[in-house]
């Protein structure tokens, strides 16, 4: 029989078990992902149209607009989707059936750098390192740790 102490102990050995498990896997699909995306990266550089800004951040110009261009400081409007290097999608502004309106500056930084270079009218393709995205501790039950980000992003509007 087991005494309530006892009993108390193995449920604190069992609780540091599991806990080293999901620390173990954890670093298993950082360091996955971390691969992955830079494979991805390397190869997704070298295709036609495909520019790298000095941050790692690759673009494609899918269509470019004539209006003005944003600030850090300015409040845009998009619509955007988002998805992963495997194409699982994981937001779209589209599917909501709602253009985002957000300041420029309070996104992730893969998304303030590249919403300067466009201008309203604009829709780019961007492909984000996770230093520029989520990092090392990824977002939700989708985005994983070091995942490179897709995002087709439509500018269109600033609203000051």
């Amino acid at each position: 029989r087991v005494t309530g102490e006892e009993a108390q102990v193995l449920m604190q050995e069992l609780a540091q078990n599991v806990q080293q498990k999901v620390i173990k896997q954890q670093k298993e699909i950082s360091t996955k992902n971390a691969e992955e995306s830079e494979a991805f990266l390397a190869a997704n550089k070298e295709k036609e149209g495909v520019k790298t800004t000095e941050s790692g951040l690759q673009y494609l110009v899918l269509s470019e607009g004539d209006g003005p261009t944003p600030t850090a400081a300015s409040r845009v409007k998009v619509h955007y989707s988002g998805t992963l290097i495997d194409g699982t999608e994981f937001d779209s502004s589209y599917k909501r059936g709602q253009p985002a309106v957000f300041p420029v500056g309070a996104v992730i930084k893969g998304w303030t750098e590249a919403l300067q270079m466009m201008k309203v009218g604009s829709k780019y393709k961007l492909f984000i390192p996770s230093n520029l995205a989520y990092g090392k501790q990824g977002a939700g039950a989708i985005v994983g740790p070091n995942a490179v980000l897709i995002f087709e992003v439509e500018l269109l509007g600033i609203e000051e």
